[in-house]
């Protein structure tokens, strides 16, 4: 016999079908705790009811806001009334609400607000009283029940990010009438045990679960330690009083062992990569420290005696060449002036006009004739010509007309 096949889509629809023709389903009232309520932009209301053994994704569109005459916010009991469908293009079920009331918890939350409020006012939520948390601790402090998920989680954790950590348990009560007093009793004991840091929470539950974490007297001695306090109440969406006042915020217990302990794993990667960085740092210092050595030594040898006195040795020779030139250039150029003042003197010389047939003449007093009115007939006369001179008597003076 051939077995039917069908479609995600056919099977989605048909379970839609049954939660449709489900009476139950189709008007039903449930009471629980509201986590990870978001208002959304478009006036819908996402949000999840939970109890302390299951979670349901829960709605309410804008249109069904008009009877709700309350804030909804994490932690608060309310009873929601509405209709269990199925989203088929997901396959996910969820409530669409209708209305929703508060419930018993509602008198809790009002308390949980005013005593928040009270305290703030106080300061004792001011950052100025925050403690940092050590980043290596050695000891750690635990403040919770001795059994359950909660302190095995931190015990692993911590164990497994730092195998050598010391863990003092306080084994307190954390729920019911004495569980105040057992953990207040607590953090002032582990106060006095010289741990680094104390780790103050408890698993998940309902806000009645988690009430003694909203007590004034655990907040007061939270506030008084002196030592760093984690606190690491319920699951993520759970915010209590102590997580206001406490120097860290983990949203889990597993967190708060992961906030408090280092991983040493962590730590010594980080040396191993410190280590080669500074020996990295090491060998380029040691480079730049012989190259700087290199040129004080290239620096040196241009200033030391032997060098300076090589540079002037150079530096006369090279002005010697330049007098040597010099000089030469000067006699070359004087040279070549007095040949012209020679070859002048040589065209300006009686001699030279002696040469070309003319000839000078004196009395015998040695007086220079430039005139023939300064001859007379019978004056002796000396005639000098180019190889010679000539003594003469003037016989006959002709004077020309002027």
């Amino acid at each position: 016999m051939k077995q039917n096949v069908y479609s995600v889509s056919q099977i989605n629809s048909y379970i839609k079908n049954m939660f449709t023709q489900d009476f139950l389903c189709s008007s039903i009232l449930i009471k629980g705790e509201l986590s990870n309520v978001k208002y959304h932009g478009s006036g819908h209301i996402y949000f999840t009811l939970k109890d302390s053994g299951a979670a349901i994704s829960c709605v309410m569109f804008a249109g069904n806001r008009s009877g709700l005459d309350f804030r909804m916010v994490d932690g608060l009991q309310v009873i929601v009334g509405g209709s269990i469908d199925v989203y088929e293009r997901d396959g996910k079920y969820q409530l669409y609400a209708r209305q929703i009331e508060q419930a018993g918890g509602g008198a809790l939350y009002e308390q949980y607000e005013k005593l928040k409020k009270e305290l703030e006012e106080m300061g004792m939520f001011d950052a100025c009283y925050k403690q940092p948390i050590p980043r290596y601790v050695k000891r750690l402090g635990v403040v919770t029940a001795s059994t359950g998920a909660a302190v095995r989680d931190i015990i692993n954790v911590a164990k497994r990010r730092n195998p050598y950590i010391e863990i003092i348990l306080y084994p307190a009560i954390v729920q019911g009438e004495y569980a105040v007093p057992s953990i207040v009793e607590g953090i002032r004991t582990l106060d006095t045990e010289g741990v680094d840091v104390m780790i103050v929470g408890r698993g998940g539950g309902s806000m009645e679960d988690l009430w003694a974490f909203n007590s004034r007297e655990v907040a007061q001695a939270v506030f008084d330690c002196q030592v760093p306090v984690i606190s690491a109440v319920g699951h993520e969406t759970d915010t209590t009083i102590i997580d206001y006042v406490s120097d860290l915020r983990a949203p889990t217990p597993s967190a708060g062992a992961e906030l408090a302990v280092c991983d040493m794993e962590e730590v010594l990667r980080r040396i191993a990569q410190l280590k080669r960085s500074l020996a990295d740092a090491m060998l380029a210092r040691c480079a730049r420290e012989r190259m700087r050595t290199e040129n004080f030594s290239l620096k040196l040898k241009t200033v030391s005696p032997q060098a300076i006195m090589k540079e002037h040795r150079m530096r006369i020779l090279s002005m010697e060449e330049e007098i040597v030139r010099a000089m030469e250039s000067r006699l070359l150029f004087k040279r070549n002036e007095l040949a012209l003042y020679a070859a002048k003197l040589e065209s300006l010389s009686p001699l030279a006009k002696l040469k070309q047939g003319y000839a000078y003449v004196t009395t015998s007093d040695d007086t220079t004739l430039t005139d023939v009115n300064q001859i007379t007939p019978g004056d002796t006369l000396t005639i000098y010509l180019r190889n010679g001179s000539v003594e003469a008597q003037a016989t006959r003076v002709d004077r020309r007309a002027e």
